[in-house]
């Protein structure tokens, strides 16, 4: 029978998320709950949406937070966009473009893929050469930050080459948005999605996204209901319209909003630009101690995320064993690789609150003291050294 409290271990959180939380907004989820349409509640929904914009960088009326997880976003952009029968050109790098392709042929609509090896990049030329061969195509999907691999695609030059044949862009921004430039007025992207436990350094649980005008147009012009009700965005701009007068839609998780919001409040302090060169200056410490080991990335490094780190596992090593100390030995937890790369790489994030001098260092350590200590064929004692060089110490 249980009869006592949940109280979880202290760890340091640097796999593919939920990333490590600023106490700040941990602090804020203790607040007082208020009813969803108080009031009170409803300013702070015109705050969190400002804060979005910002975190965006976009002043699309249409920016909220989904009341889910990222892939609930991903699900929104899409059956808000598509109707059946439509066709999508779904960009697929890694394990997340392949869930995109699943959300357009669930939606009843064909999708054309574009394969590139994971690891790199969207190729834009593969892109294009689709694009002609598909010219009823209605809307071009690809992930800007692929977390199953680590790769960074040119989200500005894709989203020009779908807008050039006459098609709406849907980008996946999960693991770039408050991590890498993400211009979404500049670029002219029709529609986004991100997730709260990344670079946001929130809590797992809601999904921002953002649609411009044209993607608007489009879904008030449909001519069949959206096939989830829950996610139909006609219905949701009731509840997070502008405006002192909401109309009920659902309960929304006031406290998972407020953290969201205190997660925004403090992106906005630092400032966006500072947050991107914050997590481009760790990745470069840990990129140091990384190679002073004697380890490999995944990615070449000008197609590399800063955020999202996959580093190739040495020969003879074994993956789980060595997640397994680190969790038990250092309370450090990084990711597996998914996919493609299950048992050839590990994910190591530097998001949000977590990429700070501290983490990087207490990632090296722990990694050169466990795989030393397994005999594996590295560097030992290099990388510690090799990042503090970085930072100056």
């Amino acid at each position: 029978m249980i009869t006592s409290s949940f109280h979880p271990p202290r760890r340091t959180l640097m796999g593919p998320g939920p990333t490590d939380v600023n106490p700040r907004v941990l602090e804020a989820m203790s607040r007082p709950t208020i009813g969803h349409l108080d009031p009170e509640f409803v300013g702070m929904m015109e705050e969190v949406k400002a804060l979005l914009q910002y975190a965006f960088q976009t002043r699309n009326e249409l920016t909220l937070p989904v009341s889910a997880p990222g892939s609930a976003g991903m699900e929104t952009c899409v059956v808000n966009l598509l109707e059946p029968g439509d066709k999508a050109i779904v960009c697929r790098n890694g394990v997340f473009g392949g869930r995109m392709k699943e959300n357009v042929e669930r939606a009843g609509c064909e999708a054309i893929i574009v394969d590139d090896p994971w690891g790199k990049s969207v190729d834009p030329n593969k892109l294009e050469d689709a694009l002609k061969a598909n010219p009823d195509a209605k809307l071009i999907g690809f992930v800007h930050a692929e977390t199953s691999t680590g790769a960074l695609s040119d989200a500005k030059t894709l989203v020009k080459l779908a807008h050039d044949y006459d098609c709406l862009a849907i980008v996946d921004a999960v693991t770039s948005l408050g991590g890498v430039p993400l211009k979404v007025d500049e670029w002219e992207i029709d529609a986004v999605y991100s997730g709260s436990q990344k670079c946001l350094s929130c809590v797992p649980g809601l999904s921002p996204v953002s649609l411009n005008e044209r993607a608007q147009g489009v879904i008030r012009s449909r001519s069949t209901t959206v096939q989830s009700w829950f996610m139909d965005l006609n219905l949701v701009m009731g509840y997070w319209g502008s405006g002192a007068k909401r109309t009920y839609h659902h309960t929304a998780p006031v406290n998972t909003l407020y953290a969201l919001h205190e997660a925004l409040v403090v992106i906005k302090e630092e400032g966006i630009e500072n947050a991107w060169a914050r997590h481009a200056h760790h990745h470069r410490a840990l990129r140091a101690g990384i190679e002073a080991m004697g380890l490999q990335f995944v990615c070449e490094e000008h197609e590399r995320l800063p955020q999202l780190n996959a580093v190739t596992i040495p020969a003879g090593v074994e993956d789980a064993e060595v997640r397994t100390r680190l969790l038990h030995e250092f309370n450090l937890e990084i990711g597996a690789g998914l996919g493609d790369l299950a048992g050839k790489a590990w994910r190591i994030g530097l998001m949000g609150y977590g990429a700070s001098e501290t983490n990087v260092l207490h990632c090296l350590g722990a990694l050169d003291a466990v795989l030393g200590g397994m005999g594996a064929d590295i560097e030992v004692g290099q990388a510690v050294a090799a990042a503090r060089a970085i930072y100056g110490d």
